[in-house]
């Protein structure tokens, strides 16, 4: 296949957020620590692989998190500081190349086909670049090697932390067929669980479903499960990325179920949603609700418009829809999220090609 010239690579930083703050504060070092808030309804946003081994995990409550692990210290975040190392880090990508697509502030992808360098092999880049993070900002990266983005992004998650994995191509499709269906790109836990009804746990089992079969039981993203079964990944990493959502999200002081109490609090995260959508000048005709219940389980729902979402006016009334569809009365409601998505065709009418998307839900 004409894909398995490509070099791609992954890069993804060890538990970014709590390593920067371990490195910044030597007392943190080799402690359990979470960044986040402590308080009753806190949230992790990162957990050092010391929380980790106690079970901690990002997005968890914070008093489920100090359950798990009771001696866990909480710091709270630094995001300007983040973000400045997530440049440095950049700096040091761009030794190598300048295609490079940034996923987070702590993970990116790499196209080192043509490197600046001149180096032939990529796993030499991926060696020198996690040397270069670890000697000049003290930080460790886990790095994947292959030749599409998919099995560079497993491969950065096979040996962590400070991993370095490299699947060649005459490789590929012996690691998929053992890989656990939950480790695939965009296979989450729901999906994960239907895939489980239908017999498919394993990349082998997934191969051996047709096309016809995927696209039937998952939509469209049939397709991608059935080329990744078979270790392809067209998608090119791209230099530009274009934003594909607003979003913004508020957790609740009380966990609420009254109607009149949710359509106050979903009015005011429509009034902030419109307010970032006007500063980033966004256009989008989807607009998708992001219910978090009291147990902690989330659903989302969506709809498209086929004009812009913009406006109060237009995106109250259709939050107002989703949220019909919605069973509240006996789940009370934790946090309630809104984001504008689906950004219109490019001017020459072209769409991209599939990619994986997720949408950027902020605090309000």
């Amino acid at each position: 296949m004409e894909q398995t010239g490509r070099k791609i690579i992954h890069i993804d930083m060890d538990a970014f957020y709590a390593s920067v703050e371990q490195r910044d504060n030597p007392d943190l070092r080799g402690k359990p620590i979470a960044v986040g808030h402590a308080e009753e309804r806190g949230v992790v946003a990162a957990a050092s692989y010391e929380a980790r081994r106690f079970g901690v995990r990002s997005a968890m409550s914070s008093q489920k998190a100090r359950r798990l692990c009771p001696q866990l210290i909480f710091v709270h975040g630094r995001m300007e500081v983040y973000k400045e190392v997530s440049r440095q880090i950049h700096e040091i990508f761009h030794e190598y190349t300048d295609v490079i697509e940034p996923i987070s502030l702590d993970e990116a992808f790499l196209d080192v086909t043509e490197n600046k360098p001149g180096i032939s092999l990529a796993v030499d880049i991926a060696k020198e670049i996690k040397q270069k993070i670890r000697e000049r900002l003290h930080l460790v990266a886990s790095a994947g090697v292959s030749y599409n983005k998919f099995l560079a992004k497993i491969a950065s998650d096979y040996r962590k932390p400070d991993g370095l994995c490299t699947i060649h191509p005459d490789q590929a499709l012996d690691f998929i067929a053992r890989l656990p269906i939950e480790s695939f790109w965009g296979v989450g836990p729901v999906t994960a669980k239907r895939m489980h009804a239908l017999g498919i746990h394993s990349g082998v089992q997934l191969r051996a479903c047709t096309l016809d079969f995927l696209v039937r039981e998952f939509g469209k993203v049939g397709a991608v499960y059935y080329d990744f079964a078979r270790g392809i990944d067209l998608r090119p990493v791209e230099a530009v990325r274009i934003r594909k959502s607003i979003g913004c999200e508020r957790t609740l002081e009380k966990d609420i179920s009254r109607h009149s109490s949710v359509i106050i609090e979903l009015y005011h995260v429509a009034v902030e949603l419109v307010r970032r959508l006007e500063q980033k000048d966004f256009h989008g005709n989807t607009l998708t609700l992001k219910i978090k219940f009291h147990d902690f389980k989330q659903i989302t729902r969506s709809l498209t418009q086929a004009r812009e979402l913009k406006t109060l006016d237009v995106i109250l009334p259709l939050a107002k829809q989703l949220l019909q569809e919605v069973d509240y009365a006996e789940h009370p409601i934790r946090l309630i999220g809104l984001a504008v998505s689906n950004p219109h065709e490019d001017e020459d009418g072209s769409r991209r090609t599939w990619r994986q998307l997720k949408l950027d839900f902020e605090d309000c």
